[in-house]
């Protein structure tokens, strides 16, 4: 039956979405399959599609993309341990449940949101990021929380992203439209494009949305906050166009319309039955929390209640500043503070509305170029009348799916990996117009190269540096290097603090304990590592106690405030200091452990590993990663101190015992050199000339660890299969 309505579909007689508007979930990729290539039949490529890859590179392909890294032994011996018919399907289920999948996840999101950790609040929005992935927070309400929130950087998480340009209307309106619906209006502020819909008049009535809010900076308590006032800023005609007294408030207007507003599509009919039995479900459960409240429970509570108050009758009745803050308190300041914005709480409805296309099949496209190569729009935040997709109905297919799944992340990614699209070999050994048709085809997988942060944790995960691999104190190593201390002026003693010098005098390292510690020459491969629970603590502790602070600040006298600045200027209690310099000779045990760079704070220096190697400093919209190769990034590769680490064999990793002792095994060793690192075997003539380099080692211990240097440096380990 199935096969019929293809038929039909194929022959015009029924529309795409329609057909596959009620498919299972599980079915999914393959109805992905049939539209795509009806579609390809449709525009009359005939062209041959590439084979599919096999498991093994099917494995090191899906892991990477969902996980961020290459698949460890163990992992690879499980997966090849599976039924054959159902191991690629299994395969994705257990790396989506994975705690990597949030981490590479979460970075998809930051780049998309260009959420900077060195930027007011961004550290705390990148938590939230990465709880709402791990929580399986639908992508809407992510959307919306980020488009509408006010209060203080850090505090209130979402607010980073209006702060991430300044709460600038206009820059606001040409990020929100790029960003959230691959729109770019941008040019638009300035004059109208001859060949775009939106002109300037459109562009000012979106950024109306954003004219109430306003940022605030109290540079005595260097804070940040945004917050909402009564009259816009966005005004029209635009400054120097017309006289002055003509400009008039701008009403905000949306850029699109709303498709099919009068009727009720199968997927949003399917969003709605979920949102209303996901919303049933929230119902009961706090019904039954209330229920099982104990009688004990409320006692306990009135208890508290009462202790509370007993405790503040012990204040003096002439405590006057405990008496301003309470008058402070019913002034509620908090929720003055962050109080949402009205114009942005429409505006972000209306971006997310189910019948908002623009705005699922950018989610969709976004995410398809992310895991194939391309997109079916390229670039993928440029949808225009001049900029039309190669694949409509297949995008219309995947963006109804996403809204009927309710905006979820984990099926979208499952539909996509368990497609043929996504599972196809490259375009080897055709010419470069063939390889161009299939690629833009979809009927073969273009060249990716592993994003930079992949690439770190790949080369961890294949050097075995998630883990000691050295026994304690094997690497003791001494290094003279050039401190400076900071000495006081004062006389007083007990006043030093030595701080390493090298390179930019910024160097630190992640030590084995987690903190971070001082070494000669700048680290270019390590990191300060986020923990992403502990800064979303701290964000509902500072906004626990904002009005407090507030409070406290607003109720200092004049006199009081004036001398805290001049404390400030003139150094605090710390007073006039001076630097001395001198040579130290530090002894350390040289047993690296390197952490994820996915829990690095990004984007890191310009100089760091995974800078080098594409990411963006997430300030300019619209600028992908750059993945074309450079000197920097061999040099790094040849010579850094992550390739080095990686390629040393230790002790107390599975290599060893097949190197050294009674059970040494040569052909073994490398056979395993080949799973850990490029994730499949050698064959015949590879396995030879590798056994060679292990021989023409100073031991087979340092022949292994210039074959896996090799390995680390080849192109095959760089690229996806």
């Amino acid at each position: 039956m199935k096969r019929f309505w293809m038929t039909l579909c194929v022959a015009g007689l029924i529309a795409f979405p329609a057909l596959m508007a009620d498919v299972k979930a599980e079915e999914t990729p393959q109805a992905l399959n049939q539209m795509l290539n009806a579609e390809n039949r449709e525009q009359g490529i005939t062209a041959k599609p590439m084979d599919l890859v096999d498991d093994l590179a099917y494995l090191r392909r899906v892991s990477i993309d969902l996980v961020g890294r290459i698949p460890g032994h163990t992992e690879i011996q499980e997966y090849q341990s599976w039924p054959a018919a159902r191991r690629r399907e299994m395969a994705v289920d257990k790396l989506m449940a994975d705690s990597r999948f949030v981490d590479r996840w979460t970075t998809f999101y930051s780049d998309m949101l260009r959420l900077r950790a060195n930027a007011p609040g961004g550290a705390a929005a990148m938590a939230l990021v990465h709880k709402s992935v791990q929580e399986n927070l639908p992508y809407d309400e992510l959307v919306r929380r980020f488009l509408t929130a006010n209060g203080k950087a850090g505090a209130v998480p979402e607010v980073a992203f209006v702060l991430g340009d300044d709460a600038d209307p206009m820059a606001l309106a040409g990020v929100t439209a790029q960003v959230f619906m691959g729109i770019r209006i941008s040019c638009a502020q300035c004059h109208d494009h001859p060949f775009d819909k939106w002109k300037r008049e459109d562009f000012y009535g979106f950024a109306a949305y954003f004219g109430k809010t306003r940022r605030y900076e109290n540079d005595f308590t260097n804070t940040v906050f945004t917050r909402e006032v009564t009259e816009t800023s966005i005004m029209w005609p635009p400054e120097g166009v017309g006289p002055a007294s003509e400009r008039k408030p701008v009403m905000p207007r949306f850029l699109v319309d709303l498709v099919g507003s009068g009727q009720r599509s199968a997927p949003i009919a399917r969003l709605e039955t979920l949102r209303k039995a996901e919303k049933e479900k929230a119902e009961a459960a706090l019904a039954a929390k209330k229920k099982d409240t104990s009688l004990d429970d409320l006692l306990a509570d009135a208890g508290d209640k009462a202790a509370a108050r007993a405790k503040g009758k012990g204040k003096s009745e002439f405590d006057v500043v405990g008496e301003a803050q309470q008058e402070r308190r019913r002034i509620d300041l908090k929720a003055d503070l962050y109080s949402a914005s009205q114009l942005r709480a429409e505006l972000a409805e209306l971006i997310t509305n189910p019948r908002n296309g623009y705005f699922s099949r950018n989610f969709v496209n976004r995410v398809w170029h992310e895991l194939i190569g391309r997109g079916f729009v390229n670039p993928v935040d440029d949808f225009s009348d001049a900029n039309q997709p190669t694949h409509p109905k297949t995008l219309d297919f995947m963006a109804d799916e996403f809204v009927g799944s309710g905006f979820q992340l984990r099926p979208l990614i499952r539909m996509i990996v368990l497609s043929e699209p996504y599972q196809r070999r490259q375009a080897v050994g055709l010419a470069a117009v063939e390889q161009q048709e299939v690629e833009e085809a979809f009927l073969a997988t273009p060249a990716r190269r592993m994003i930079g942060e992949v690439l770190y944790d790949s080369i961890v995960v294949a050097g075995h540096l998630f883990d000691y691999k050295h026994p304690q104190g094997a690497n003791q190593k001494t290094i003279t290097e050039r401190v400076r201390e900071i000495v006081r002026m004062d006389g007083e003693k007990g006043s030093v603090n030595p701080q390493a010098l090298g390179g930019n005098g910024r160097a630190m390292a992640m030590n084995g304990g987690g903190q971070m510690t001082g070494r000669g020459g700048y680290n270019v491969e390590g990191g300060i590592e986020l923990n992403f629970d502990a800064v979303l603590a701290k964000a509902a502790e500072e906004a626990r106690d904002d009005a407090v602070t507030v409070e406290k600040m607003e109720i200092k006298s004049p006199e009081q405030l004036e001398a805290e600045r001049m404390m400030m200027e003139r150094g605090g209690a710390r007073g006039r200091v001076r630097y001395v310099y001198k040579e130290v000779e530090r002894t350390f045990d040289d047993n690296p452990l390197f952490g994820s760079s996915f829990r690095m704070a990004s984007p890191v220096d310009p100089e760091h590993f995974i800078r080098v190697f594409g990411q963006t400093d997430r300030t300019q919209l619209g600028v992908p990663r750059d993945h074309s190769p450079s000197m920097r990034q061999a040099l790094m590769m040849l010579n850094g101190k992550l390739t080095h680490e990686a390629s040393r064999v230790g002790p107390l990793e599975p290599m060893h015992k097949l190197l050294v002792g009674e059970k040494a095994d040569l052909d073994a060793a490398v056979k395993l050199a080949y799973l850990e690192i490029l994730t499949r075997v050698p064959d015949s003539e590879e396995l030879a000339v590798a056994k060679s380099i292990v021989e023409e080692g100073e031991s087979d211990l340092h022949g292994m660890a210039d074959l896996r240097w090799v390995l680390l440096n080849s192109n095959e380990f760089r690229y996806l299969p």
